[in-house]
């Protein structure tokens, strides 16, 4: 070697090889924690039977169209203090008994489901166990009771809760 070639220092001491370690390494840090995350927090939004629920549509349209032809439609209030929730159902039908089902956007296990009693001419109550907060999907139909255990017609709305007004719920069509 002559005194005018200039030394190469060895590749650890280097900037561009640690630069590409620390690249790789940061890459295999942050998908560990992606994927702790995802197992930790896992929602489940996907149902197990999504292709079977998907087929169901027509099912609940027709439930929809029904509730049209019946001329049905719902004002649903909840007392924020006492949990206290009333139907006013305008229609045709008057079964005894109404379920309420109260669906969370982006977690299952919020749902609720409430069975209404019917007190007099339209009106149905019942009582939550705690009072709702944020959005909700809200969807009411005639208690599923006999051989078929389907209801005929369906009710929908969405309503962000606590809210002073009521809400109104449609065929939704």
């Amino acid at each position: 070697m002559s005194l005018s070639d200039p030394q190469v220092p060895p590749w650890y001491k280097q900037f561009w090889p640690w630069f590409l370690i620390a690249l790789l390494l940061s890459s295999v840090t942050f998908s560990m924690v992606y994927l702790a995350f995802s197992i930790r927090y896992f929602d489940g939004s996907v149902p197990d039977d999504y292709y079977k629920e998907g087929l169901a549509i027509n099912v609940q349209l027709e439930k929809q169209q029904r509730a049209e032809a019946l001329g049905l439609a719902a004002e649903l209030r909840i007392d924020a203090t006492t949990g206290d929730v009333v139907v006013t159902l305008d229609g045709d039908e008057r079964p005894e008994r109404l379920d309420l089902a109260l669906k969370f956007p982006t977690d299952g296990a919020r749902d609720r489901a409430l069975v209404l009693t019917h007190t007099r001419a339209g009106h149905y109550v019942g009582t939550l166990e705690r009072n709702l907060r944020y959005r909700w999907y809200l969807q009411l139909q005639p208690h599923a009771e006999g051989a078929s255990g389907q209801p005929e017609w369906r009710l929908t709305g969405e309503a962000e809760f606590p809210r002073e007004t009521s809400v109104r719920l449609t065929p939704g069509l």
